[in-house]
Order: structure tokens, then C-alpha cells, then sequence
């Protein structure tokens, strides 16, 4: 597997397709994110759009996936009878979407998965992503780092059978199950990515817990942010820990709230599946079959390195 540092996809490549875009033949790519409804994937859906204009000579069709499975194979298939030239997609499940990429790669649809990839289709073009599993475990280093002897640990995992939800829990684990003497889980649910579930599971948890945990990790922002409004509540200080550096956990990090966030360059993702896709388009080139972006830990003292820094207000 290769990773790409996030200094590296705007560069020379970038910019070769643009001196050539007048040149090259036009295109038609479908797009498709889990749901627009987080502002994770608006973010990632800008990128998209904007690298797109950049290059030049494409045409790209948006679809929103609106968290349902069924949805987001509709528009594939809606995006095979339309006859794109490729789909860039984040599948919603890595295996429920298998069926429908494959429907694509056999009709001739290159595909590259962006963030999410898929289980079963060796045909996808290239998967362009976060190192999931190192984000994971920068997280659970993080904790051994601010609690030396050990903590009690809660655990907000993502949404089953998402790519990310699954990799990032392994990493967490694969850093602290080596110390399980001092590091333990006391408690460990979904909260399906999103915030008022993470506010709600994170109630549930403390009122079933004897004392308040140490730390919480959790999987995304939005369920970090959910649980912070519930610690917040209850006068409980409890360092937590998020996943995706948005701008509102930026800030919050800023100001104290959040103990930190993980920053996976989802811009950075973004730009490298449009150019991935457009170079084997337009130029028959052969990408890597696995692009990957490596995780940082942001807190207070790198804030700066945070993608979407300029966006916090």
C-alpha cells in the first residue's frame, strides 16, 4: 500500500491534467457520498466539484446516498443506464454495495471508492482513503499519552459494517488491547456516526457505570461532540477524543472542549480519486490499487495542521 501525504496530490500531477484538459476528450462522472446530511461528506462533495472544475471538461453528476443502501445502488445502476464514463463513490456498507459496483465494473464503469471502500469486487479501479487503522491507533496512543497508568476507557463506535467504523476500532484496540491490564473498555456501543445518537448512547453509558470513565474515544466528530454536550451537562470532566478534524471540533479543541481530534485529509482524498480516475481516463494510466492518506492526532499544539483550519470561526 502507498500513502500519499496530503502535500503531494495538488502538485505536478494536478497540474500536467490541467495544461492538458483543453486537449482531452470531455467526461462524465457520478459521484456518490454516503449522506450530505453530515458535513463531512459536504466537505468531501466540494472537493470533489471543485477538483472537477479545476481540471476541466467534466461533467459531474452529485448523487446522495441518504444513508440507505437502496438509494445509493439506485443511483449506481441510474449512473450505469446513463453511461458515465466513472463513479466515485464512498459505499454506505462494504458489503451490501458490492453487487452494484460489480453490476458497474461489468458494464465497463471504472470505480474508485473514496473514504469507504468495498468488500468483493476486485474489479474497482483504485480505492483513494485515510489509513483508518493508523487513525485508529494514533487515537489510542494519544490516550496512553495523556494517562500513562492506565485508564477506563468508553468506546463510541461507528456505524456497522461501515469501512471506516470497523478500521478505526481495530486501530484503537490494536494499541491498547496490548496493555488490557491497564487500559480497559468499560463500555463499547455503536452510536452510528451521528451526534444526538452519541449524545444519547453516551447518557445511557454513564448512568450504568459505577463511576465516570476517564476518557472516551469515539469514532467521528459528530458523536464526540454529542457525548462532550452530554459530559458537559452532567459537570464531568472527561477528556474526548474525535475522528475527522471538522470545523466545529476544530474549534472546540481550540477552546478547551474536545481533548482532540483525528485529521484524515478528506480534501486530500477527494482530489487524489478525481485525479486518479480523470489520468486513467484520459491517459490510460494505471493507478495504484490502494491510495492512502495517513492520519495526525490534532490537539491544541498542531492545530495549525488541521485541513479545514481556515473554515473554523
Amino acid at each position: 500500500m502507498q500513502r500519499l501525504l496530503k502535500s503531494l496530490l495538488p502538485g505536478v500531477f494536478a497540474a500536467s491534467l490541467v495544461a492538458g484538459a483543453a486537449q482531452a476528450q470531455d467526461l462524465t462522472i457520478a459521484s456518490s457520498l454516503p449522506s450530505l446530511g453530515f458535513p463531512f461528506f459536504v466537505h468531501m462533495q466540494k472537493e470533489l466539484r471543485d477538483e472537477a472544475e479545476g481540471l476541466g471538461g467534466i461533467s459531474l453528476v452529485e448523487t446522495d446516498g441518504q444513508n440507505q443502501t437502496p438509494k445509493q445502488t439506485a443511483d449506481v445502476e441510474a449512473a450505469i443506464v446513463q453511461g458515465v464514463d466513472g463513479i466515485i463513490i464512498s459505499p454506505i456498507d462494504a458489503v451490501a454495495m458490492a453487487p452494484a459496483l460489480q453490476q458497474a465494473v461489468d458494464a465497463g464503469v471504472p470505480v474508485v471508492t473514496i473514504d469507504r471502500r468495498v468488500d468483493g469486487v476486485p474489479g474497482i479501479l483504485a480505492h483513494v482513503g485515510a489509513d483508518n487503522v493508523l487513525g485508529g491507533e494514533a487515537q489510542g496512543r494519544l490516550i496512553t499519552e495523556l494517562f500513562p497508568d492506565g485508564a477506563r476507557i468508553v468506546n463510541l463506535q461507528g456505524q456497522p459494517g461501515a469501512s471506516p467504523a470497523i478500521d478505526r476500532n481495530a486501530g484503537v484496540h490494536n494499541v491498547l488491547d496490548q496493555m488490557s491490564d491497564k487500559y480497559v473498555f468499560v463500555a463499547e456501543q455503536t452510536a452510528n456516526f451521528a451526534r444526538e445518537e452519541g449524545a444519547s448512547v453516551t447518557e445511557a453509558i454513564l448512568a450504568g457505570l459505577d463511576s465516570p470513565p476517564d476518557v472516551i474515544v469515539a469514532a467521528n466528530d459528530d458523536m464526540a461532540l454529542g457525548a462532550l454536550q452530554v459530559t458537559q451537562e452532567q459537570n464531568l470532566d472527561i477528556p474526548i477524543i474525535g475522528f475527522d478534524a471538522l470545523p466545529e471540533a476544530l474549534a472546540s479543541v481550540r477552546d478547551g472542549g474536545l481533548a482532540a481530534t483525528i485529521e484524515q485529509f478528506p480534501g486530500g482524498q477527494s482530489r487524489g480519486a478525481v485525479q486518479t480516475l480523470v489520468k486513467y481516463l484520459r491517459e490510460n494510466v494505471e493507478p495504484e490499487k490502494v491510495i492512502l492518506l495517513t492520519p495526525i492526532a490534532i490537539t491544541k499544539d498542531n492545530i495549525d495542521q488541521a485541513e479545514r483550519l481556515g473554515e473554523v470561526q
